[in-house]
């Protein structure tokens, strides 16, 4: 299978500047990083991947699916419950460019409403959104900002949801990890068999680099 791999560092380095109002990457000048999981939550995956993380003391950021929260919100809430960030991937992963604006606001107001019935959260509290596949026009950006949200990308992108194997994952991501890198696994349908212990070999590894691991939120707080 094509591997795209070794162009996401280039297409990152390209696009950042061109589109300064998404999160790209934290400070260059601090030591933390942001781990962060699209797809989910996962009835098998998640939990999984959630013992890691408590094992080793980090707090991840979490882009789920409306459809994914509606099957299993108490999943949703336990990840919740442990203090990781929430942010929107749409309700059933459908790309942002295809939709037209009424059905781009519902996709993104029905996963909203989901997180926030799950989480028993006020709406306001979630509003970051990371576009399906990474993929949006500038009229993408311009209705989220219209509409409140906050637009995430990623700068760490190790193609896990092919499933080159645990072992390229992780030399993937330590290979391109930097200071404010934020970096993008997969706890959903496709990738997150692997993803607990992707997380289990990579965590000791950053932690021994002494990375500290931030939110996207704190991200944010520090970008603007």
């Amino acid at each position: 299978m094509l591997s795209f791999a070794p162009a996401y560092p280039l297409l990152y380095e390209a696009l950042k500047p061109l589109f300064p109002n998404c999160l790209w990457s934290g400070n260059r000048s601090s030591r933390t990083i942001a781990l962060t999981f699209d797809d989910g939550p996962h009835p098998r995956y998640t939990p999984q991947l959630l013992e890691q993380l408590e094992r080793h003391g980090v707090t991840a950021s979490f882009f789920w699916l409306g459809a994914c929260v509606h099957r299993s919100p108490a999943i949703a809430r336990a990840v919740y419950a442990q203090g990781h960030w929430i942010g929107l991937h749409g309700y059933d992963h459908r790309s942002f460019p295809l939709l037209s604006a009424s059905a781009l606001k519902q996709t993104l107001a029905e996963t909203q409403s989901e997180i926030t019935l799950a989480c028993q959260l006020p709406p306001t509290a979630v509003r970051d959104v990371r576009p399906p596949n990474g993929l949006f026009t500038p009229q993408t950006l311009t209705l989220l900002q219209q509409w409140q949200y906050r637009p995430v990308m990623w700068s760490v992108v190790p193609e896990d949801w092919v499933r080159p194997g645990v072992t390229t994952v992780v030399q993937r991501i330590l290979q391109q990890v930097k200071n404010g890198s934020i970096i993008v696994l997969h706890d959903g349908a496709h990738g997150g068999i692997d993803v607990a212990e992707t997380v289990g070999q990579l965590l000791p590894l950053l932690l021994a680099q002494n990375y500290r691991f931030v939110t996207i939120d704190q991200l944010w707080q520090a970008h603007s």
